[in-house]
């Protein structure tokens, strides 16, 4: 491999160009929180994937049937699954959510994260 076929998002914090997606899917808080992404296409990770994801603040909640890894750049809030506890995150957090994982997302400042999902 050569350094041609590495992508870097220098700074991938503050990164422009993410796009917008829209809102939430399963909004608990109005008005909905908008969200935007940057996919990264990864040659050779098979279908998984992989990118940019940032969420304005808000409650919804999350029902991936994938399992996702993810590093928070910036913003923070809480993660509570379905029948457990919350657990907070910030910058500089990495979580690991197993396949079927349900729960509710509850932003507190604009998050944004770089994400792997094992599709």
């Amino acid at each position: 491999m050569s350094l041609r076929d590495i992508t870097v998002l220098a700074r991938s914090a503050t990164v422009t160009g993410l796009q917008p997606d829209g809102p939430v899917a399963r909004p608990l808080s109005q008005p909905a929180s908008q969200t935007w992404s940057l996919d990264v296409n990864l040659e050779g990770s098979g279908t998984n994937l992989t990118g940019i994801w940032e969420c304005e603040p808000g409650s919804f909640e999350r029902h991936l049937k994938a399992a996702e890894v993810m590093h928070i750049l910036c913003g923070r809030g809480s993660f509570t699954p379905t029948g457990g506890q919350a657990r907070a995150f910030a910058a500089g957090d990495t979580l690991f959510f197993p396949s079927n994982t349900i729960g509710v997302w509850d932003i507190e400042e604009t998050v944004r994260k770089v994400y792997v999902v094992m599709a």
